[in-house]
Parts: structure tokens; C-alpha cells; sequence
């Protein structure tokens, strides 16, 4: 039988394997993404992506969170940044990382 230190060990380096699987997909999934928006003339105004501008950060909210790296988090509704998933999973308290 496992104990709780072992199976989250064990959790991390499920995570830190499929960020590394995640991360070696995107390119491929990019390239069919090209391809098909090329294929029926689809551009990035008709994915409504017009009304954001290049480099504008995704929330207004102020930060209220500092990762290990230096990385910002409002602590906003959505999905949890990489950084704050992996803080938790090893049974960090993400208020240690209030700013």
C-alpha cells in the first residue's frame, strides 16, 4: 500500500510528463490547425480573435500571487496556472506565495 508522500511524488511526475507530452504536441496540433485554416480560408478575425491585440495581458485583475519563478497570478476563476498546480501538488499552500 502507498502512502500520501509516495503517491505524490508519484502525481508530479505524471504532471511533469504530460506538460512534456503536451508541449511536444503543440506543434503538430498547430501545423493542422494552419493547414485547415488554409484549406478553407479561415483567418484569425473569423476565430474572433481580432478584438485582442499581440503581448496584451489576458486579465486586468491585479496580481495577488508570486510563483518560485517569479510568475503572476490573479487567483481568478479558470484553470490554474502550471505554477500553482505544481506548488499545490506538493502540498504547498498557495497563500505562502501572496503578494
Amino acid at each position: 500500500m502507498s502512502n500520501y508522500s509516495t503517491l505524490m511524488a508519484q502525481a508530479r511526475d505524471l504532471m511533469v510528463q504530460a506538460e512534456k507530452a503536451r508541449k511536444e504536441e503543440i506543434a503538430s496540433v498547430v501545423a493542422e490547425i494552419r493547414a485547415k485554416m488554409k484549406e478553407y480560408g479561415i483567418t484569425v478575425d473569423d476565430l474572433g480573435g481580432a478584438g485582442r491585440k499581440a503581448g496584451s495581458s489576458k486579465s486586468k485583475a491585479e496580481p495577488k500571487y508570486r510563483g518560485p519563478n517569479g510568475e503572476l497570478w490573479a487567483g481568478g476563476q479558470g484553470r490554474k496556472p502550471e505554477w500553482v498546480r505544481a506548488v499545490l501538488a506538493e502540498g504547498k499552500s498557495i497563500e505562502d506565495f501572496k503578494i
